[in-house]
């Protein structure tokens, strides 16, 4: 039953993307979708993008460790997308297909360059967790080993964002969107009506507690709710929709959906820890096997292609957006034949290294963090610079992305990896430092702006 409605789910969304590949006709249509899309197709594909595989297992994996606390990690994005909302129509009016038209604009073109190269780093990393999710998801439900979970997820991602670009994309995402509500929604259904099921309550362990501090929440918020605030899948998203008000509409939706569904998921990652034995949940993905445990095999069939929908979706967008902006870092005009060739072998390098990446890495939560802090210490603070009017040196944009990107990294690998508690304490020095970049020289500028040319540093 369960393989059954996997292929049905597979076919299905193959031969929408395969459909949706035909109506592209211009690179526009590739990157954006032709930019003419409304609130059902670009809010389906927001939330498709965020509830990804690694937001889902990676939210019932925290849970387990962290209680109800780790419902933040769901609330953040939620909390990201709310104060995005009064930038949209500025976002939407300074881009054009990524964030880099943003940072070239106003921090010239070695800043252009710069971030060209590194958010497609740090968007490798985010590929790289939804294929451990994939692949962990494929073992869970056919004890395939994870090494060819790997290989073929990554194949099948890598292949289906060629396919049709953004459009398939769009397209897709709105009916996954649907598939992972509907699967999350019927197994917390079933699972709450089960009298053998057990839960603490919310208050015991929520908002923190021993394993999940107000430090911790600060860095979640830092390194991850920004990336909703400037993020390059959030954008691209944003690009694709026909106006702002429908980016806004689409926005609001979203992030009001994702509040109940960050205790939904972190209740599942609750009962899965108190309910299942240890030795069942070591090796395998806790959410499969609570449903395996204790739903019907119709059911286990339906949250199992919610799963790969929610993989799918955040791969293939993620991939899609890095490939693009890798591509603008050799040209600022992408809009031709040639840049969406150059795209696609992008996107094939891209995946194969991401590929490779998750063959040593099999943690889904550490690794997309890990590629969040590299991002996230980069550019929150420049591009909120941008958005906000702040008078900053923009001549110490790329000082600021480089060093404050580093440094984020070293910190939350020391946190990570070392285990070491003051790590979180390096992630928030980079923002400091990030800031302090910017604004350095800024006064002796001012002093003495008869001897500068205008517009030094003011944005």
């Amino acid at each position: 039953m369960i393989t059954l409605i996997i292929i049905i789910y597979g076919t299905i969304l193959l031969a929408i993307g395969i459909y949706s590949a035909f109506r592209v006709n211009t690179p526009e249509d590739y990157y954006i979708a032709g930019k003419k899309n409304g609130v059902l197709q670009i809010s389906g594909s927001l939330l498709a993008t965020i509830l990804g595989g690694s937001a889902i297992l990676g939210s019932v994996n925290l849970a387990m460790a962290e209680g109800w606390a780790a419902a933040w990690y769901l609330l953040s994005a939620s909390v990201g997308l709310w104060i995005l909302l009064p930038l949209v129509k500025k976002v939407n009016h300074l881009g054009r297909y990524t964030l880099t038209d943003m940072i070239g604009h106003f921090y010239g073109n070695t800043a252009r360059k710069t971030a060209s190269v590194i958010i497609p780093v740090a968007w490798t990393g985010v590929v790289s967790a939804q294929i451990i999710a994939a692949s962990k998801i494929l073992f869970s439900i056919f004890s395939l080993p994870y090494e060819y979970g790997v290989l073929i997820s990554g194949a099948v991602f890598i292949l289906y964002t060629l396919i049709g670009g953004q459009i398939s994309i769009l397209k897709t995402d709105f009916f996954q969107s649907i598939i992972i509500i509907f699967g999350i929604t019927i197994c917390v259904f079933f699972l709450t009506g089960n009298p053998e099921i057990t839960a603490p309550p919310i208050f015991e362990t929520f908002p923190v507690n021993s394993h999940f501090s107000f430090l911790d929440l600060i860095i979640l918020l830092l390194t991850f709710s920004s990336t909703f605030v400037v993020g390059p899948d959030i954008y691209s998203r944003l690009f694709c929709a026909r106006d702002s008000k429908t980016a806004k509409h689409s926005i609001i939706i979203v992030a009001t959906i994702l509040i109940p569904f960050a205790f939904i998921l972190t209740y599942l990652g609750i009962i899965a820890a108190d309910n299942l034995p240890a030795e069942t949940i070591k090796n395998s993905v806790a959410l499969v096997e609570l449903m395996k445990h204790y739903l019907s095999g119709w059911m286990v069939g339906i949250m199992a292609a919610a799963l790969l929908s929610a993989v799918l979706s955040s791969a293939d967008t993620t991939l899609l957006t890095a490939s693009i902006i890798l591509s603008e870092f050799s040209s600022t005009d992408i809009d031709n034949k040639k840049s969406l060739k150059r795209t696609k072998v992008r996107i094939i390098v891209l995946g194969v290294i991401s590929m490779i990446i998750s063959l040593k890495i099999s943690s889904i939560i550490g690794m997309l963090l890990l590629a969040l802090a590299f991002y996230s210490g980069a550019f929150i603070i420049p591009l909120i610079a941008v958005l906000t009017g702040l008078k900053i040196n923009k001549d110490m944009g790329v000082p600021a992305m480089i060093f404050g990107g580093i440094i984020a990294l070293t910190g939350k690998l020391i946190f990570s990896v070392g285990h070491l508690w003051w790590g979180n304490w390096i992630i928030i020095a980079a923002f400091a430092l990030n800031f302090m970049f910017l604004k350095t020289h800024l006064k002796r500028t001012t002093n003495n702006k008869l001897k500068q040319p205008p517009g030094t540093w003011q944005v």
